[in-house]
């Protein structure tokens, strides 16, 4: 009678230690997932193609940062 009570109590042990290994494993799962969300999200999976420098060169001038004979000048160098 003892050896009956002594394989429940074991098995109860190894139930709730199976317990906390499948909870960490969700946890790790759901960690997971929500970092692969995250880089995807950002742009990581997404191959981006760099920009050429006459691309560059037009952005700089159209926020200002040169004037238009320096586009101009630049512009010519690139082509």
């Amino acid at each position: 009678m003892q050896f009956g009570m002594m394989d429940n109590y074991g098995s109860g042990m190894m139930s709730y230690g199976g317990g906390i290994l499948w909870l960490l494993f969700w946890i790790l799962v759901i960690i997971g997932l929500a970092l692969l969300i995250r880089y995807l999200w950002q742009g990581g999976g997404a191959r981006r193609e760099e920009e050429s420098p006459l691309e560059i060169l037009k952005k700089k001038y159209a926020r200002g940062e040169i004037s238009k004979e320096e586009f101009e000048e630049k512009k010519k160098d690139l082509l």
